[in-house]
């Protein structure tokens, strides 16, 4: 309970909520302090007026500002406290696209003396008054309801006071009349907590009272403040209670609302059963986040184990090192002090890295769990359109501190082996050059299964080095055997981490391993992975005329994190206007390759690019502008060939829905030619193309294209030598 104390104080006073109001950016904040923190605004023409009366703003200023907007009427159901706008600091301020953000000008009322106040009222909100969340530090402009126009969030106000008591002292006895003693039981009846002396005087378990039920304090206190559940009242009509949800501004609603006002015309659903839609939503939401507490939990015990792993290795890490340099002459001993130091700092660096990493952990967890323990508090809750007020926001927290808790934030950072050995074989005239020298090969990389595949005659393999690895790796060496159980033969050495294997028998079965090297020697074999090839139904003089046919699809793990995929990775968009690029699942580097995408969705004439790319290539601009891709982008009348942003080879004939685009790779020859509607789309697009190239597209969010891949190379295209002359054919 400790760590949700955080959640139940306000960012402004710092105390405990009283009394708290959501704001439209769903962050709460005391009533009395967010009066303290109102600013009145100098009167300004508002944007309608300015509109109206012909000024310079455009209507694209206009709709820049509302998509500027956290919120809007139709959307958020608080449109009506005004709009967000940027902090008017200065008369007259306006929002980055210069719209104007002050409400209409409107005669001041005329000055009251203070005197004529109630005592106990509070001073009038001025009008034109902002209030600026001091958490996420939108402003906001109130209308004429003021702070009464925000909800009052009684769930956390529960949560406080139940919090609250769960921290106060002891209670004490009601009746004792000098020094009052620590209550025993309380009455339920009677409604009075008693100590053992007076209950025994004042309340005898005998006659009438022996009827009566005792209680523990502390029950008893939490029955005294049961009350029945709290029927809300509408922000907009105070007179009536909230009884329907509206589904399109997700906010609790009255029967007035939905006759007169503007969700007359939205979806509504029932509160109670709405109520126990986001509970359980919530619920669900934390069953994810406790996983992640777990597993934090353990990993902070790993981490700390690893502490003591660290300093144990380093006492004896040093101990060695020591009876080492006890054994050399005084030259030697010289020489220790330098070495001891390494090896502190390296001892100092882990611990220093293991150290942060359980302090930022444990920072974290403490988070996590403190708002665990206030959604737990939140959902005991009997308050519908409270809870309702509040659960988006909690299960959009939920979400996102679950998804900071990904992938690599439960891993170490460090290793508690000291990769350091003291090589004491040099004779006595070279100890002044003695040090740590480097005397490990690397360990054996790890076959990435999920990469490797077999297509057809070619086999493609992917490896990578095993996680904390410090061993530096100059090469891999990959083998594969005769696919009959013979001797392995090298097929590839080099520094890439996949290779597509061409040329291999059909209907065969291969064994694959590799190793990697360095300036030591070369490390042990990864373990061996067993790849079947396809089965083929041409007979034996028809096998030189097969194309490397090869099926794949798109890389969601390496595509820019706009992109839409669906159909089994097949077809994809974008949900941004900007071209944003996916690659495939698989690359080439030998053989012939030919592949299609059919335009599903062609909207406002946009200029999808089509081609190949490095593994490296940018994801955030049109395939083709940087040096890792080469490209041709259509639009609907023509195209253009392009690499490392030069155009080139503009041909007419453009693409629209229904339109087949094909893409020709032709490692033989070193060529790439693109095809639109069976035709082939200019000249050869580009040449001298050597090296590992995955399929490549980009698009914005008016395209949508479907893969189709397995496809022989076209009929009119024959695969052999290059030819010097440019022909294809």
């Amino acid at each position: 309970m400790d760590e949700m104390e955080e959640e139940l104080k306000c960012p402004v006073c710092g105390s405990f909520f009283r009394e708290p109001i959501i704001l439209p950016c769903t962050h709460n904040i005391c009533q009395a302090c967010a009066r303290n923190i109102l600013v009145q605004t100098p009167d300004a023409e508002s944007p309608q007026s300015s509109r109206a009366s012909g000024s310079g703003v455009s209507d694209y200023d206009y709709l820049d500002l509302d998509k500027m907007s956290l919120y809007s009427e139709a959307d958020s159901g608080y449109g009506s406290y005004g709009g967000f706008v940027s902090t008017p600091t200065t008369p007259c301020q306006k929002s980055p696209n210069g719209v104007r953000v002050f409400p209409p000008t409107v005669p001041q009322p005329p000055p009251q003396h203070h005197l004529l106040q109630h005592p106990g009222s509070l001073p009038p909100i001025p009008r034109n008054s902002c209030i600026t969340c001091p958490q996420c530090h939108r402003s906001l402009i109130l209308d004429d309801r003021g702070l009464r126009g925000f909800p009052k969030n009684r769930v956390l106000e529960g949560v406080v006071d139940r919090y609250q008591q769960s921290k106060a002292a002891a209670l004490k006895c009601q009746l004792c009349e000098k020094s009052p003693k620590e209550a025993t039981v309380m009455c339920e009846q009677c409604d009075v907590f008693y100590c053992e002396p007076c209950r025994l005087r004042c309340h005898p378990p005998r006659g009438p009272l022996a009827k009566h039920r005792l209680v523990p304090p502390a029950q008893g206190r939490i029955s005294r403040r049961a009350s029945p559940r709290k029927t809300s009242t509408c922000t907009e009509h105070e007179l009536e209670n909230m009884s329907m949800y509206c589904v399109q501004c997700k906010m609790p609603v009255c029967y007035q609302c939905l006759e007169e006002g503007k969700h007359g015309t939205h979806e509504v659903k029932a509160l109670g059963a709405m109520w126990k839609l986001h509970k359980g939503q919530l619920s669900q939401a934390l069953n994810g986040l406790s996983d992640r507490a777990t597993e934090a939990k353990e990993f902070l015990v790993q981490l700390k184990n690893m502490v003591q792993h660290i300093q144990e290795n380093g006492v004896e890490f040093e101990a060695c090192l020591v009876a080492q340099c006890d054994a050399l002459i005084d030259a030697l001993n010289r020489r220790k002090a330098q070495l001891l130091s390494r090896v502190n700092k390296e001892h100092e660096h882990k611990l220093k890295v293991v150290r942060d990493q359980i302090s930022h952990c444990t920072v974290k967890l403490r988070q996590t769990t403190g708002l665990m323990e206030y959604c737990l508090e939140v959902i005991k809750e009997n308050d519908p359109s409270g809870f309702l007020q509040i659960s988006d926001a909690l299960i959009r927290r939920v979400h996102m501190t679950e998804s900071q808790w990904g992938k690599g934030t439960l891993t170490p950072r460090m290793t508690s082996d000291f990769d350091l050995t003291l090589d004491s074989g040099p004779l006595l005239q070279t100890i002044h050059q003695l040090d740590f020298v480097q005397m490990k090969v690397p360990a054996a990389p790890m076959l990435q299964l999920e990469e490797c595949c077999t297509q057809n005659n070619s086999a493609t393999l992917s490896w990578k080095q095993p996680p904390l690895s410090t061993v530096a790796v100059d090469g891999y060496i990959l083998e594969l055997d005769d696919g009959g159980g013979g001797q392995f033969r090298e097929v590839y050495v080099g520094t890439e981490t996949i290779c597509t294997v061409d040329g291999l028998h059909f209907n065969s079965t291969y064994r694959s391993r590799v190793k990697a090297f360095n300036a030591s020697g070369v490390g042990q074999y990864s373990k061996t992975l067993i790849m079947q090839t396809s089965e083929t139904g041409l007979p034996p003089c028809d096998m030189q005329s097969l194309g490397s046919v090869a099926w794949f699809t798109f890389d969601p793990a390496s595509a820019h994190p706009d992109i839409i995929f669906s159909n089994d990775n097949l077809t994809v968009t974008c949900n941004s206007y900007d071209d944003r690029v996916v690659t495939a699942n698989s690359a080439f580097s030998r053989g012939v390759h030919y592949w299609e995408m059919t335009v599903d969705r062609y909207d406002n004439h946009p200029d999808p690019a089509f081609g190949v790319a490095r593994a490296d290539v940018l994801k955030d601009v049109m395939l083709g502008k940087d040096d890792k891709a080469w490209a041709m982008y259509v639009d609907n009348n023509r195209s253009w060939f392009m690499h490392n942003n030069s155009h080139t080879n503009r041909t007419d004939g453009g693409i629209g829905k229904g339109a087949t685009i094909g893409v020709l790779l032709d490692f033989t020859r070193g060529i790439l030619i693109f095809l639109v509607n069976d035709e082939q789309q200019g000249p050869v697009a580009f040449e001298a193309l050597e090296g590992v190239y995955y399929p490549a597209i980009s698009l914005n969010r008016n395209v949508q294209v479907t893969l189709h891949t397995g496809l022989p190379v076209p009929d009119f295209y024959t695969p052999g030598e290059a030819d010097p002359n440019g022909s294809v054919c």
